[in-house]
């Protein structure tokens, strides 16, 4: 008997609700007499809200409780923003749909400065992305990079404050929760290239429920999904979650993948960088070669180096 009924597990962050949210909207839409109901999961990431990500990070720092709750049946699908979902998923998971993209860049935020590269020597920034201090410092050495953690209105509170002198967040969430007019500068990817997934949302579901996971093709974007698939498979070559400064971000242009990958050291000294293009069906493959070809230009030995 088919269901009228799903129900989301969710973050309870006013970012992760209006994601959670925005796919029930969706589902409800396209499926008449369907009910979509969310339940707000905890995760080890929103209890740990002080340390750096990097300390505390594991591998499903923001997922595995909501992925527990799927596995247990007490949820049908869980929505993720995908640069948070790992690579390697737990038996009898899957990923069954991709939204389309939002603007994958990072924003700086000021109060008193409108560029990146307008902010004087010893300025500092607010970040608890090791990719994100490792690509800054790179740009800019003279900078203070300082650890920033809590919510999205959190992050703002402690700029407004005047904690920091700047602060980098994603474009994607500022969008998402309308404040497009906190940012001073997008960066392009080129500059600070984004985290694996970002803007993107991952939905999961059991993978024996084809119930769930064929109502969720409303939501899937193809391109997107060919992007990210790259992506995943570059971070996991590479074997790097939160805690290692590794970036990459693919994009499809005329019917061919492109992807810019990047793994840097934490203060920035070391920089590895590459790009390479596949066809979109070679998505995997793509972000395979990208990661072995950036280890074999050294980039081995930053991961190596920071290795548990």
């Amino acid at each position: 008997m088919v269901s009228n009924q799903l129900t989301i597990g969710s973050r309870g962050s006013k970012l992760a609700l209006f994601q959670a949210n925005w796919v029930k909207s969706q589902l409800e839409a396209a499926h008449s007499g369907l009910k979509v109901v969310i339940e707000i999961i905890k995760t080890s990431g929103d209890v740990f809200l002080n340390a750096p990500l990097s300390q505390i990070g594991g591998k499903g720092l923001f997922t595995k409780e909501i992925e527990d709750a799927l596995l247990e049946g007490r949820i049908d699908l869980a929505v993720h923003s995908l640069k948070d979902l790992p690579t390697v998923l737990p038996a009898g998971l899957s990923l069954a749909a991709v939204s389309r993209r939002e603007d994958a860049r990072d924003a700086f935020l000021s109060n008193q400065h409108r560029s990146l590269g307008g902010l004087p020597k010893g300025a500092r920034v607010g970040t608890s992305s090791l990719r994100r201090q490792s690509q800054l410092l790179r740009l800019r050495s003279d900078l203070e990079v300082a650890n920033l953690r809590g919510n999205l209105d959190t992050r703002i509170r402690k700029l407004d404050e005047k904690q920091y002198d700047g602060i980098l967040l994603a474009c994607a969430g500022l969008d998402r929760l309308g404040y497009q007019d906190r940012i001073v500068e997008r960066l392009s990817v080129q500059e600070l290239c984004p985290a694996v997934g970002q803007g993107a949302l991952g939905i999961e579901t059991r993978e024996t429920d084809d119930e769930t996971r064929n109502r969720l093709q409303c939501l899937h974007h193809a391109p997107t999904h060919s992007a990210v698939t790259a992506e995943r498979a570059f971070l996991r070559r590479l074997g790097g979650g939160c805690q290692v400064p590794i970036a990459g971000h693919a994009w499809v242009e005329e019917s061919r993948l492109e992807m810019l990958g990047v793994v840097a050291s934490t203060d920035g000294h070391h920089l590895f960088r590459d790009q390479a293009s596949a066809p979109a069906e070679h998505a995997g493959e793509l972000g395979s070669q990208l990661a072995e070809r950036l280890l074999a230009s050294g980039a081995s030995n930053i991961l190596n180096a920071l290795s548990p």
